[in-house]
């Protein structure tokens, strides 16, 4: 398992490989995701100054105990509210920046597939694709973000459990979100796709955590996503490679079609073998 979760990470940093070959696209890629950091910096910066309200707010229990233990209790559920706050912000983040540098991206995931051979013949999803699962990120999202925060308020151990949740289900949301566009390309089923994630949790979850991780660094989200959106191009090549998916099994029976009406009747029995 440790070995396939440093799989994972190591696909991400080999996405920063397109830098050497593919600089101007790579650079192109930027530009989207810095529309997207002001955008959610408006938002963001007026929270964290106001978690310490906020914390107040949510603990009013604890306004009659000494200190320091009631501003440690508030300290920790000012974490968790920031922690919430990132988990929220990855998704929208990744949703804006998705949906705004769509033509770019797109030429980035064609470049790795072009480059890594065998490529499908399709487009990675439409315009109108990309916004609606847009749409599901964000959502998403606000569920993790609450989740986040109802683990931590568990008491002594929601401070450490609310920011790990946080990471490793935002991380195991970006993975999916940007594979999406390889496996819309192959017309790939819901039921094919969880079955590839089945096969690799542990790899997608490595490439999951390490983009997530390079989220929360100030000015990493701008510099990580074009790296990003061609590192999860190779880790679903590499999904359909260890787990390929397989053809439905043909049907026992004989479908006798007529104008109009469909039947379905069993073969016919073998012919005998022998005279007895």
């Amino acid at each position: 398992m440790i070995r396939e979760f440093s799989t994972g990470l190591r696909l991400l940093l080999r996405g920063f490989g397109l830098w050497r070959t593919r600089p101007g696209l790579m650079a192109l890629g930027l530009l989207p995701a810095v529309i997207a950091v002001i955008v959610l910096a408006a938002v963001l910066v007026p929270l964290v100054i106001g978690t310490g309200s906020i914390s107040t707010w949510l603990t009013p229990f604890a306004d009659g105990w000494i200190e320091p233990w009631r501003g440690l209790l508030r300290g920790a559920v000012s974490l968790v509210i920031i922690a919430a706050g990132l988990a929220l912000a990855g998704a929208v983040f990744t949703a804006l920046t998705l949906t705004i540098g769509d033509p770019f991206y797109q030429r980035i995931w064609h470049a790795v597939e072009r480059d890594l051979g065998d490529a499908p013949p399709a487009d990675g999803g439409s315009f109108w694709t990309t916004v609606g699962e847009g749409l599901r990120l964000v959502l998403l999202g606000l569920l993790i973000a609450i989740l986040v925060l109802i683990l931590g308020l568990i008491p002594l151990v929601g401070g450490f459990l609310g920011p790990v949740a946080g990471i490793v289900l935002s991380g195991r949301m970006l993975a999916r979100e940007l594979t999406g566009r390889a496996f819309d390309a192959r017309d790939l089923s819901p039921a094919e796709r969880a079955a590839l994630f089945g096969g690799s949790r542990a790899r997608v979850l490595g490439f999951g955590v390490a983009t997530q991780l390079c989220f929360l660094i100030p000015g990493g989200a701008v510099a990580v996503m074009p790296a990003a959106v061609a590192g999860a191009t190779l880790l679903a090549r590499s999904m359909t490679e260890r787990t390929p998916t397989q053809a439905p099994a043909p049907s026992p029976f004989v479908e006798l079609r007529t104008p109009g009406s469909e039947t379905r009747i069993p073969p016919p029995p073998p012919p005998p073998t022998g005279i007895r």
